[in-house]
């Protein structure tokens, strides 16, 4: 691993040299960076499916859970990877939501593709960066613009690849991203859709309150709307859906988004839809004790207060995305009666782990469990 973190940081250093960057330099890094998931991979350090994430010295325990709905192949998937980029303060967490009839290869698509190229675009960025800040909160502004800067390359870059893509065909199909990157005591998050993270945090009181960390980006915030009408994409409700906008070609009854950002649907990113992340940062103190990614199956039946009250009443921190994701399976069938559920998937990220709670879980240092 830590001759995969040494080249990988040659390369990144070799283009710091240059101004331009030619095509092997860029694959070499994108090269590096993928050997780096795999070798992560191998080593339990990332998990792609319903389980716990804890590795041994870390302060990141992550419980992660996916319910398929009643409308097919799950179009959810997940991704957390514990020491991302081979930096032990580091970890990147990803919920990715698909739609359309090949949404659930875009999702798992973007999911591969997002991590390596974001760390290639962080180390150039950072090796581009030759003068770093002296004051603590200059340096703060400094590392939130690296990874700002890092996020919007990537989506371009990965969108674009998306669409030259020979095996899926995303003209019709598409996905969400939401994901947060942890490096020390700061988080960076980063949403394309309308997946939402929030931030459960502890008040003078002792009481625990939601903090909304994201915006759901859906045709109905006055924003959104106005830049897809400005390019000519129509937002307007079905008849049978009344308060549901959705996007529209100019002409025809396609595809009919509920979101107004997302990879993919290339049919309608001349009209208005655009994959440009909205990336912020937060920094975690004592009293911040968790955050919930999850897609809008959770967020269209379960509230934010509801949530957060969930997840810390749950006994087992490894239980509580299967906990909230089954909480808001019941509520679909309550709230929603006669719609289809949509797929369900939650990460819940705790930021203050410690190996006893680790092991009052019984689970081993530097693992990934499935939770019964």
């Amino acid at each position: 691993m830590e001759q995969l973190s040494s080249m990988f940081s040659g390369l990144a250093r070799s283009l710091s040299l240059k101004k331009g960057k030619n095509n092997d330099e860029k694959s070499g890094a994108r090269g590096a960076a993928e050997a780096m998931a795999r070798e992560a991979k191998k080593n339990d350090m990332i998990l792609r499916s319903s389980g716990i994430v804890y590795v041994d010295g870390s302060n990141n325990f992550a419980s992660v859970f996916s319910k398929r709905g009643e409308k097919g192949v799950n179009q959810d998937c997940c991704i957390v990877w514990e020491g991302f980029g081979c930096q032990e303060d580091m970890m990147f967490c990803g919920i990715f939501d698909g739609h359309g009839p090949w949404g659930h290869f875009v999702a798992k698509q973007i999911r591969e593709t997002m991590p390596p190229s974001l760390l290639c675009s962080w180390q150039e960025t950072l090796a581009q960066t030759s003068i770093v800040p002296d004051s603590d909160l200059d340096k703060k502004c400094h590392r939130f613009n690296v990874w700002k800067d890092s996020y919007i390359k990537t989506c371009a870059a990965i969108d674009h690849e998306l669409g030259q893509h020979r095996r899926i065909d995303s003209f019709y199909s598409g996905t969400t991203a939401l994901s947060i990157v942890r490096q020390g005591e700061l988080i960076f998050i980063a949403n394309v859709g309308d997946s939402r993270a929030v931030l459960a945090t502890t008040l003078d009181d002792g009481s625990l309150v939601p903090v909304q960390l994201t915006v759901d980006f859906k045709p109905s915030l006055p924003q959104e709307a106005e830049r897809i009408i400005q390019s000519n994409g129509r937002v307007f409700c079905l008849d049978d859906e009344p308060g549901v906008q959705r996007v529209w070609q100019p002409d025809g009854e396609t595809p009919g988004l509920a979101m107004s950002r997302a990879f993919g649907d290339y049919c309608v990113k001349d009209f208005g839809l655009i994959s440009v992340p909205e990336v912020s940062q937060r920094n975690i103190t004592s009293r911040d004790q968790f955050v919930v990614l999850a897609t809008d199956g959770v967020w269209d039946v379960v509230s934010n207060q509801e949530a957060v009250q969930i997840v810390s009443s749950t006994a087992e921190r490894g239980k509580a995305a299967k906990r909230l994701v089954e909480f808001a399976a019941r509520a679909w069938k309550r709230k929603r009666r006669g719609i289809a559920m949509d797929d369900i998937s939650a990460i819940c990220l705790f930021f203050h782990s410690t190996s006893p709670l680790a092991e009052s879980q019984q689970v081993h240092p530097f693992s990934i469990a499935t939770p019964k």
